[in-house]
């Protein structure tokens, strides 16, 4: 339950992210008059969930009574420049702000928002829809400890938390486990079409993958075991899998240097959306 948020928490932008945070939020208690919603077009979905909790949103507000307690920046990070200036002067001596911007480092919000402010900059992905997201998460010193336990309890209502101690950090995050979902629908994909090639109807070979690797997920979700260790559960020698992995693990063009080269692209894009 998110019962430490005292005041009122402003989010500014609903779209994907943003809205998933929310949902998490109002189903783990917080309470609908805390929130309010900066966004001039929410997405149908996300109406829809304003409405069911009486959520008005708004494309600014101009005038609030009191500084919000929270601002959770879920704009994507290429309008983050231009929804910086109307956010700055709600900021009070209090207040903790928290990007989920992809990319967008501390020293490019300072720029606009107050050099003493106290900021999170973090990461979650989009398992945060049904409570299984995982955000990585770095807080600036002027963040303090009660800021941090506010802030991990608002993320935790999403997923796993995992905090890290240097800044930079935060763009291998969004390389890893931010941009990680993706990597992993287009597996299921891949795993589909491969299915269709050796014959399957494309609706047997989806529904195949699919359920594999939505299987194997939850496995490994409830298993104590290290994946390397399921992955041998599942591997006799010079059987069938043992077979696949030999391609599948090869150190020239397997998953390995594949999904490096992934991961380091996306870490890599990040940087160059730090502004």
């Amino acid at each position: 339950m998110i019962e430490n948020l005292q005041g009122t928490l402003l989010l500014v932008g609903a779209g994907k992210m943003g809205g998933a945070m929310l949902s998490g939020w109002l189903e783990d208690g917080l309470e609908p008059g805390q929130v309010l919603v900066q966004d001039p077009a929410p997405p149908p979905e996300m109406s829809t969930l304003l409405s069911n909790y009486a959520i008005a949103p708004a494309s600014s507000f101009e005038t609030l009574s009191e500084p919000p307690e929270v601002i959770i920046l879920a704009v994507k990070p290429q309008v983050m420049d231009n929804v910086l200036p109307s956010i700055t002067r709600h900021v009070g001596l209090d207040t903790l702000i928290v990007s989920v911007a992809a990319g967008r480092t501390v020293a490019s919000l300072r720029k606009t928002i107050p050099e003493d402010a106290a900021v999170v900059r973090a990461m979650p992905n989009t398992p945060a829809a049904v409570g299984r997201g995982i955000t990585g998460a770095f807080a600036t010193p002027e963040v303090t400890v009660k800021q941090r336990e506010l802030c991990t309890a608002l993320l935790a209502a999403v997923g796993k938390v995992a905090w890290v101690y240097e800044e930079p950090l935060i763009d291998a995050v969004t390389g890893v486990s931010g941009s990680g979902p993706a990597y992993i629908f287009h597996l299921v994909e891949a795993l589909a079409a491969a299915g269709v090639k050796q014959g399957l109807d494309a609706e047997l070979a989806m529904e195949l993958a699919r359920t594999t690797v939505t299987g194997a997920g939850e496995l490994l979700h409830r298993s104590e075991l290290e994946a390397a260790t399921l992955r041998e559960n599942v591997t006799s020698p010079g059987g069938t899998t043992a077979a696949a992995l030999e391609v599948l693990m090869n150190d020239e063009y397997g998953f390995p240097p594949l999904l490096s080269a992934a991961v380091a692209a996306a870490r890599k894009r990040a940087q160059d959306l730090s502004g």
